[in-house]
């Protein structure tokens, strides 16, 4: 048996079913004596161009160890199924186990987001308390600010 990395875009607004096709597909591999060594699910990213006049995609990829009589009959799923815009399937040498690369990049920018939150969140709290004192003193500075401009109004129109 050879092993396979899959790339597969979605219909964005089939996102609800990529559990789902993903337990299909690997079942289908298990099934035929194959193995599953990776699947991870990419979520909706922009495309690098539009297609079928779509701007983002859900992205899945599998890593699997099956057949060739095994892949043909997952690659004429993924032709007739209209929820698949584009798939990719590449021959490996050996099994890939470890994260890929987009895998780990959306991982950090969740967490990246997560922390901008938590700190969004923290200094909501706080600026909120912060505000009250911070609006009464602004008040008082731009009515002092008025009527010093006021009276250099009144020294130009007695100058004048």
């Amino acid at each position: 048996m050879r092993h396979y990395e899959i790339v597969l875009l979605v219909h964005p607004d089939q996102s609800e079913q990529v559990p789902g096709m993903l337990e299909r597909y690997r079942s289908l591999v298990e099934e035929k004596g194959g193995s599953v060594h990776r699947s991870e699910d990419w979520g909706r990213l922009q495309l690098a161009y539009t297609i079928a006049k779509l701007h983002k995609a859900h992205y899945l990829m599998l890593n699997i160890e099956c057949d060739a009589e095994t892949l043909a009959e997952l690659e004429s799923i993924f032709k007739f199924n209209d929820a698949i815009l584009r798939h990719l399937v590449v021959r490996k040498d050996k099994a890939e186990t470890e994260p890929s690369v987009m895998l780990k990049r959306k991982e950090s920018k969740d967490e990246r987001e997560n922390a901008r939150r938590e700190r969004s969140d923290d200094s909501d709290d706080s600026d909120d308390s912060d505000d009250d004192s911070d609006d009464d003193s602004d008040d008082s500075d731009e009515s002092d600010d008025n009527d010093e401009s006021g009276d250099d109004n009144e020294q130009d129109k007695a100058e004048g």
